[in-house]
């Protein structure tokens, strides 16, 4: 299903195109998740997997933050979706997240990936973005996503978010690491161009672990991977996110769109030194499970004067925590849309 008029020109496209809005628009990482009763009534004790593979269940949780007012619908699926596809099964374990049935240890194993994946084999995905638009109407945009290939790798060999044991792994298999990274990148690529063909209005470029990775490391292994896949799938806004990045201009210089922020940077200096970009932030995640909602609220309304009302997309510096109360995320939302 392709795009229609209104889901092209949403408060949130234009806002990411940096066009003059009426009022900054809002969405959150990890909208559709475990703090919202909803939709753990919704999963009803299913698996990661399972769930986000029942295409009816899945855009029934998609949808569930409408109601709360955001602006913008994200797809919920994970971004191990693209290397299972590859031909890499993974399943979520608790309290480790990802974990690879059979973790790449060398090259053959790389090599045993496919870098275009037919996308029979994320149908899945696909479905559920012809469901959640159908629901729509145009009424909100939907936004897509995929893990970068730093972070998405590092899930590929088993090491996650050590950074330590990534580094071995690069430092022993360096034929292996790169190729997994371009096989990653090409296949990152395939996918997006996929889901941007079957109408989604924008995407999020997720590089949770990058943020963690010295200024040389990220350039060997980050930032020509961002580069390249903003290159590669083009025709809606792209956005990057990297946990807490250290490298604002690495980041302003990848080709994004958007760029999201977190708590170190100061959003109205990103705007000064960087006025051709919109940014997307930056609301502190923590705040929003800890804080009251007068404190949210007003955390919300501190952000949205920073963001200036132009080139703005209201967010948070992460995804939504589990432990965060309903009430914190409506008063964010109200908030942030003046009200």
């Amino acid at each position: 299903m392709q795009a229609g008029p209104q889901d092209r020109d949403s408060l949130l496209v234009r806002a990411a195109r940096g066009e003059a809005v009426e009022r900054p628009p809002v969405w959150a990482m990890r909208q559709a998740g475990r703090w919202d009763p909803e939709f753990n009534r919704t999963r009803a004790g299913l698996s990661f997997y399972e769930f986000s593979e029942n295409v009816e269940l899945a855009a029934r949780a998609s949808l569930l933050p409408r109601r709360f007012g955001v602006d913008g619908i994200i797809l919920f699926y994970d971004i191990t979706t693209l290397p299972v596809a590859m031909g890499l099964p993974f399943t979520l374990q608790p309290a480790q997240g990802p974990v690879p049935d059979r973790p790449v240890r060398g090259l053959a194993d790389v090599q045993r990936l496919q870098t275009e994946p037919d996308p029979e084999r994320y149908r899945h995905i696909r479905e559920l973005l012809r469901l959640v638009k159908g629901e729509l109407r145009g009424e909100l945009p939907v936004l897509v996503f995929a893990g970068a290939p730093f972070t998405v790798a590092a899930y590929c060999i088993g090491t996650g978010k050590d950074m330590e044991a990534t580094r071995r792994f690069a430092a022993e298999q360096p034929r292996a690491w790169d190729e997994l990274l371009d096989r990653l990148t090409t296949a990152t690529v395939h996918f997006l161009r996929t889901l941007l063909a079957d109408g989604a209005d924008v995407y999020q470029l997720f590089d949770s672990w990058a943020g963690m990775l010295t200024a040389d490391e990220y350039e060997r292994w980050a930032q020509p991977r961002h580069q390249a896949v903003f290159a590669g799938a083009t025709g809606a806004p792209r956005i990057l996110f990297v946990k807490e990045c250290p490298y604002l201009a690495r980041m302003a210089a990848s080709g994004a769109d958007v760029v999201s922020l977190g708590q170190r940077h100061d959003l109205a200096a990103a705007r000064r030194d960087y006025p051709q970009l919109t940014f997307q932030g930056n609301v502190d995640e923590e705040l929003l499970r800890s804080g009251t909602p007068e404190q949210v609220a007003e955390a919300t309304r501190a952000c949205v004067r920073a963001g200036g009302g132009r080139r703005h997309v209201v967010n948070l510096n992460h995804g939504v925590d589990r432990a965060t109360p309903v009430a914190n995320f409506e008063a964010f939302v109200r908030a942030a849309k003046g009200l």
